[in-house]
């Protein structure tokens, strides 16, 4: 699971290789935040430029936008198989009602029927 493999079942197919596409887009998006609140903080041409402002809006902005990169990648990856599979209470999300769902051993407050 280290490595970036499927899970061990197999159910959830080969995962989608970004390699390090979140990480520069990120810093690229740091580096243009990070210039422009140094430029826009300074207020002038007599004043001292501000680079201290510019570093920091630029590590939130590397943070802030790669954790929004990683919840997108982790989100979009489908549930396995099995997940979708009923046992003791109707766990098909969208099937229809009374449908057979492999959940017939069981009544609808959970309990079992036999």
């Amino acid at each position: 699971m280290a490595d970036g493999s499927s899970s061990p079942s197999g159910t959830q197919g080969t995962p989608a290789n970004y390699g390090n596409v979140p990480v520069i887009f990120s810093a690229v998006l740091a580096a243009v935040a990070g210039v422009a609140v140094a430029v826009f903080s300074t207020g002038g041409t007599e004043r001292q430029f501000r680079w201290e402002l510019g570093v920091a809006a630029a590590c939130a902005t590397f943070i802030v936008s790669l954790l929004i990169f990683l919840l997108l990648i982790v989100t979009a990856r489908p549930n396995p198989e099995e997940l979708g599979q009923g046992t003791g209470i109707k766990k098909s999300f969208g099937s229809l009602p009374e449908a057979p769902d492999g959940d017939e051993g069981f009544r609808a407050d959970g309990t079992d029927r036999r």
